[in-house]
């Protein structure tokens, strides 16, 4: 497994060798034997120009996922998660739970994306929600506060 992690913002300190731990459990706790990621952490204004040049959508989301696998999932997991610090430590306030945690959430979320799952219609919603939980938990991470999460993940991703 081979996780890179770029820092491009300054609101948030962010252990390196922390996120890399969660994000080898968070795999490992998947079943995922082979992975390369690379997360970029960036600010609000960083991420909303990737949102907009990738996605055509404008403003901050959360994570954004780039597959770069070739479809071939089979053989590991292979791509980039960006992700706002500013938005998590703005979420988490309201959420009520540590910044750090929020990040992870919005990481696990990605690798989640990298490994085909999917969130867009209530069913695979559903079934993603559990899917988070269960790498939270094998990252040795607490459970997402879900009951509020709906109207704050209301704004999307991807």
């Amino acid at each position: 497994m081979a996780v890179g992690i770029v820092d491009r913002q300054r609101l948030l300190r962010v252990d390196r060798v922390w996120l890399r731990r969660v994000i080898a459990d968070a795999l490992v706790g998947g079943g995922i034997s082979h992975a390369e990621i690379g997360v970029v952490l960036l600010d609000d204004a960083g991420i909303s120009k990737l949102h907009d040049r990738w996605l055509g959508l404008p403003g901050p989301t959360d994570v954004i996922t780039f597959d770069l696998s070739d479809g071939n999932v089979a053989g590991g997991l292979h791509g980039d998660i960006a992700v706002s610090t500013e938005t998590a430590r703005r979420v988490a306030r309201e959420l009520g739970w540590q910044p750090k945690h929020e990040l992870a959430y919005y990481v696990v979320h990605g690798l989640l994306h990298l490994a085909g799952e999917d969130d867009h219609d209530p069913a695979d919603r559903r079934r993603m929600r559990a899917r988070e939980q269960t790498l939270m938990a094998a990252a040795g991470l607490p459970r997402p506060p879900l009951a509020r999460r709906r109207a704050v993940r209301s704004r999307g991703d991807r």
